[in-house]
Order: C-alpha cells, then structure tokens, then sequence
C-alpha cells in the first residue's frame, strides 16, 4: 500500500498543483475589472471628449479617465443602447417621438448621465 502511494505521489501532486494554478488564475480574472469597451468606441469617446475640452495633453489624461470610470460604471452594451437612444432622440418627426417620450429610453439616458456625471466628479473635480 505505502508503494502504491509512493509511486501514485507525483500524479497527485502535479494534479495538485494543477488545480491550484486553475483557482488561482480564476481568482486573478475575478479580482480585475471587466472592461468591455472595444478600442474603437475608447478612441471615439476620447476623440471626442478632448473635441469638447481641447486638445491638450491634460485633456487627454482627463478624458482617459474619464472613460475609465465610465467603463467601471456602465457596462459597454448599456453604453451603446443609450448612445443610440441619444442619437435618435436628435432627430425630427414621428419617428423620434418615441424615443423622446418612452419611459424606458428615459432610463437609459439617466444611466449614462449618472456614470457620466460620477466619471466628471472622479476626473474633472477630484483631480487626475
């Protein structure tokens, strides 16, 4: 019996260390935030957030953040829903009348308004 467990000892602990490595790497991916945002909607947000504050290299940095902290608070297909909402509601004629008078497109602006206002506080007023 005791041969058995010797010879048996390598599997177990290579099996072991195996499934430490697992948890492990799933704790890591656990513990960091998700950021689902695409490169190419960060740069178009960025683009355009430094078009509204100037083009400057403190713009840069306060826009990057204030993405960051937009990305942490909105998950990025709630982002898209209430952009597109806010594109829609531009327009005139009937058909934008939904979109300006549906409660629940008015939710998803407040959202966004919300992250946007936390993410202005976090990077505009709180300092970078």
């Amino acid at each position: 019996m005791i041969r058995t467990l010797v010879k048996r000892l390598p599997r177990l602990a290579a099996g072991a260390c195996a499934a430490a490595l697992l948890a492990g790497a799933a704790a890591a991916a656990a513990a960091e935030p998700e950021n689902d945002y695409p490169t190419e909607a960060r740069a178009d947000y960025i683009f355009g957030c430094m078009a509204a504050n100037g083009q400057s290299r403190e713009s840069l940095s306060r826009c990057s953040c204030s993405l960051d902290a937009l990305a942490s608070l909105l998950p990025y297909d709630k982002y898209v829903q209430a952009s597109t909402v806010l594109s829609l509601r531009q327009g005139i004629g009937q058909r934008t009348t939904a979109f300006k008078s549906t409660k629940v497109f008015d939710d998803q602006v407040a959202e966004l308004r919300r992250a946007q206002a936390e993410a202005e506080i976090r990077c505009y007023r709180g300092g970078t």
